[in-house]
């Protein structure tokens, strides 16, 4: 009878597993064996029985941060190198991978001690980079990104509100024209060569319509200002 009450229970572990990460992530596992990895920290085992998901972790980090950047590579072919790494760093913070985690409630299928002082947002973060580590061993690249992108990003994260808390005019700009489904780009009207420096002026143009001029010593800083004197004429400051 002890036997089988283990072996139930052993089962009913591994239901819950499969169940969550359908749940929560859209992926149908495969093999259970990297998400019981995925979900236990060290905390919780003898070293000689079970791994912990350190390995994992590593694993998912990587994977994570390769696919957030080609989803904001597509999503945005408009912005330099400085503007995606920024953005990318946002999302893919521990602090917001901890929040996604806790929003996911990840701690209900977490396996750690109890009995210490465990920082629990740190290890949920950690659990959620381990589960994406899973999903890529299991299912390879294609349904990591359909998870991040389909689960993850639509339902947890507002790349908007990211962008507006950076206090970016070009990326405020930038969502006006998402919500509105109005394209906006920038023309050079002239660049100026002093003895120590340059000098750019440059226009938003909507529609083939001039909006905000801006003038700055370097192209990003003469953008920032046109979008700005943008955004005001448009009642968006």
């Amino acid at each position: 009878m002890l036997v089988k009450s283990f072996f139930f229970t052993k089962k009913s572990d591994e239901q819950l597993i499969v169940s969550f990460v359908l749940e929560k992530f859209g992926y149908k596992v495969r093999s259970v064996k990297f998400f019981k990895e995925a979900f236990t920290h060290k905390s919780s085992i003898n070293h000689d029985q079970l791994t912990s998901n350190e390995r994992l972790e590593f694993l998912g980090d990587s994977i994570i941060d390769t696919v957030i950047a080609k989803i904001l590579y597509l999503k945005f072919p408009n912005e330099d190198e400085g503007f995606l790494t920024r953005l990318k760093s946002k999302l893919v913070s521990r602090i917001s991978l901890a929040i996604i985690a806790d929003k996911i409630e990840i701690s209900r299928i977490l396996k750690y001690n109890k009995n210490l002082s465990i920082n629990l947002e740190t290890i949920q973060g950690n659990a959620f980079e381990a589960v994406i580590g899973a999903i890529f061993l299991d299912g390879g690249y294609k349904s990591v990104e359909k998870s991040l992108k389909e689960y993850i990003l639509k339902k947890h994260i507002d790349i908007s509100e990211v962008l507006i808390k950076e206090v970016d005019f070009k990326s405020r700009l930038f969502i006006w024209s998402q919500k509105n489904q109005t394209p906006f780009h920038f023309e050079v009207l002239s660049e100026i060569k002093k003895k120590t420096s340059w000098q750019y002026i440059i226009v938003v143009k909507i529609n083939n319509k001039e909006y905000g001029l801006g003038v700055g010593p370097s192209k990003k800083k003469a953008e920032q200002q046109a979008c700005q004197n943008t955004l005001v004429l448009l009642n968006q400051l």
